[in-house]
């Protein structure tokens, strides 16, 4: 069965927060949002089958939406906490390294003439 939101695969490039906002979104639609909470905090009466069956597809719809490079990066995690948390620390980082890139990003960005605004 297909689904009929598409969300933009994750390169790395692209904005992770607004990513992040659409995957939960989607994985809310798919009835897999138990997965995000961490284990203390799953419902005590769904059992450790249906636990296991709700990761196993939260992370799998999640894998659908990386690009390749990204994929590499979380391929070894096997829990969707694991694998948000991963994708926090690599793509959300406050660092002074992080900032003075972007900030090079933001002064060396020129408008191309031929291209609207917009673009």
């Amino acid at each position: 069965m297909g689904s009929k939101w598409d969300i933009e695969k994750f390169t790395g490039s692209n904005d992770f927060g607004l990513w992040k906002l659409k995957m939960r979104a989607f994985l809310i639609q798919q009835k897999c949002v138990e997965a995000l909470k961490g284990e203390a905090q799953k419902l005590a009466h769904v059992t450790p089958v249906k636990k296991t069956e709700i990761n196993d597809k939260a992370v799998s719809a999640i894998i659908l939406c990386f690009g390749d490079t990204v994929l590499r990066e979380v391929s070894m995690e096997t829990t969707v906490v694991s694998m948000c948390n991963k994708l926090n620390s690599l793509y959300m980082t406050k660092s002074l390294a992080h900032r003075q890139y972007m900030k090079q990003l933001l002064y060396f960005y020129r408008m191309v003439e031929s291209k609207p605004i917009v673009e």
